[in-house]
């Protein structure tokens, strides 16, 4: 379905073409002065360089031959040359009909279908989810549902760090306390290794790490395990293995409870297999050269402004680091699904590696030219003070933490309602706890830093997932009340300003949808649901349904709350937020 907009559009340069001008100068935009009119074209002004002609007289031209469409309630030109239009109420009930109807609710179907392969989430294993890894989820998660809802084929991919040195400090830190294990001896061949649990491993790696930067002894020994690793030695496969098994279980009951999913759980080491492909292509074309006993490929241009210094491929013990394994996986996604565009939702602070991996990309024609590429950065989430946030003792705060704060805060919050119920609370809680902190998380566009202010997203009033919560509450309790939940309906008359100011905005929602995919900026869908939801909480205050004497009017008002419902709910679903019934 196309957007109103759009519509519009064809309408205007329909009529720009009647009069013998070029019909590209018909573009409609949204008025920014409603009380003024509701669409608006300024295609005069272009017109009147290109056709040596006022842009006034060009602009009453087009206005006569749209006050003869009877579409449009009034069409007037303000000096200088503005297009000034405004639609009947029975075109925008019309159209609402047409947008409830249709099978995407009026979200323009921009994908047609072509492959987009996400990476996001990149947790590393052996290491629990920290707060740093709530961004990539839920600002991935959200865009993946948007291009999917915008016809997108997406395959999600959560691309876990499983091969680098995070391993081999684990393995090595292992070995030094259970020298015995079988695995850990050189004729080891086949057989089982002990069972690992999560938190062994939650103490492990930071114990690992912290002893690296202390002892030098300790970190060789790990760097060797990590090449070891990497140039397949039975024992520590095995215990990589079981460190996989472990990690990814613990992983996907986080992400589960973020109610976050991928289509693939594949990891730097289902690249590794394309490794010796990669050396090969990046040798052949001429791209790989030693330096300090390292395989590098310069990736420099002379349009750089500071220095690009090059891609290691391989490290001079011949082990692979992240560019590496990045490059391998372009390969194995180009191969696997053939994607029109790869997206990598990362801290924008990793640009540089990205930078130079895309660029590696393309002089090795990893992948077709016509191939999209693109860091999709986010910002950080920082505290009060701007900076990065930390738990009080100055740590870094586990996710299942920050999952288990908001939800107590939210419990205290919903303490004394009266709507929600003994049985149903613990549920709400933890459903209006995330809720909070993802839309405000993603309320902000995704490259900015923001603040984590936990009593502010949990308001009931503001832009706040709380208070869409309590909007699509609020509705819930008018259809129950009046015995209209499932009902499809749709308004037949339009009666108020206020009917009319909530009808324009669903109209115009699919616009917004198209601006959100082109940026990928899902911050766009959280105003959008904002927008709605004040409107909405408008138009009730204006109305009182309930009490509403004559059916027909009252039909049309539940009918019109029960789409908006609909199209809310639609923009919570796109941002991985669960509805509650009551709160």
């Amino acid at each position: 379905m196309k957007t109103i907009t759009q519509i519009l559009t064809e309408k205007v340069s329909d009529a720009f073409e009647k009069c013998g001008y070029d019909r590209a100068l018909g573009a409609v935009f949204v008025s920014d002065r409603m009380d003024l009119c509701q669409f608006q074209c300024n295609g005069s002004f272009a017109a009147a360089k290109q056709y040596k002609k006022a842009p006034f007289i060009i602009a009453e031209e087009i206005k006569n031959v749209l006050s003869d469409d009877p579409d449009f309630e009034k069409v007037e030109v303000a000096k200088p040359g503005f297009i000034n239009m405004t639609m009947t109420d029975e075109y925008l009930v019309k159209l609402l009909a047409e947008t409830a109807d249709d099978a995407h609710i009026g979200i323009p179907q921009v994908g047609c279908g072509d492959t987009i392969v996400m990476d996001y989430g990149g947790p590393n294993v052996a290491k629990p989810l920290h707060i740093g890894h709530l961004r990539s989820a839920i600002i991935g998660e959200s865009l993946k549902r948007l291009a999917r809802e915008c016809g997108y084929n997406v395959v999600s991919d959560v691309h876990l760090g499983d091969w680098g040195l995070q391993i081999g400090l684990v393995i090595a830190e292992l070995e030094e306390r259970n020298p015995e294990w079988d695995c850990f001896k050189e004729d080891f061949k086949d057989g089982k290794v002990p069972e690992l649990t999560a938190d062994m491993l939650n103490e492990i790696y930071p114990f690992a790490s912290k002893k690296s930067k202390e002892n030098e002894e300790f970190k060789a020994k790990a760097h060797k395990f990590t090449a070891d690793l990497q140039n397949g030695r039975p024992g520590y496969i095995a215990v990589w293995k079981e460190i996989l098994r472990v990690s990814i279980n613990d992983l996907k009951g986080n992400y589960e409870k973020l109610g976050v999913d991928f289509d693939y759980w594949y990891g730097e080491s289902d690249a590794d297999k394309y490794i010796d492909e990669l050396v090969s292509i990046l040798t052949d074309k001429g791209l790989l050269y030693k330096s300090e006993g390292a395989m590098v490929v310069d990736v420099a241009e002379e349009s750089d402004k500071a220095p690009m210094p090059p891609v290691i491929i391989k490290k001079s013990d011949n082990s692979s680091i992240y560019a590496t394994t990045d490059l391998a996986t372009i390969i194995q996604r180009n191969r696997d699904f053939a994607p029109k565009k790869i997206w990598y939702v990362v801290d924008k602070r990793q640009d540089l590696h990205f930078t130079q991996v895309f660029r590696c990309a393309r002089k090795a024609e990893l992948v077709p030219a016509d191939t999209e590429l693109e860091l999709l950065g986010f910002g950080t989430m920082n505290g009060s003070d701007g900076k990065p946030y930390k738990t009080r003792d100055g740590g870094v705060m586990k996710l299942s933490d920050l999952i288990e704060t908001v939800t107590n805060a939210a419990a205290e919050k919903l303490r004394t309602s009266e709507f929600v119920s003994a049985e149903d609370h613990s549920e709400i809680a933890k459903r209006v706890g995330i809720a909070a902190v993802k839309f405000g998380d993603l309320i902000n566009h995704r490259s900015k830093d923001y603040i984590f202010d936990i009593d502010k997203f949990l308001s009931f009033e503001g832009k706040t997932g709380t208070y869409l919560l309590y909007t699509v509450s609020r509705i819930n309790s008018i259809l129950k009340k009046t015995n209209t939940e499932n009902s499809d309906a749709k308004p037949a008359k339009l009666y108020t300003d206020a009917e009319r100011e909530l009808i324009l905005a669903i109209l115009l929602t699919g616009d917004v949808f198209r601006h959100a995919i082109d940026e990928k900026a899902p911050n766009y869908v959280c105003e959008n649901a904002y927008k709605l939801a004040v409107i909405f909480s408008k138009f009730y205050h204006d109305n009182h349904i309930l009490g509403e004497t004559d059916e027909a009017k009252k039909k049309d008002w539940l009918a019109l709350i029960s789409f908006t419902r609909k199209l809310i709910l639609k923009h919570l679903e796109i941002l991985a937020i669960e509805p509650v019934e009551n709160m």
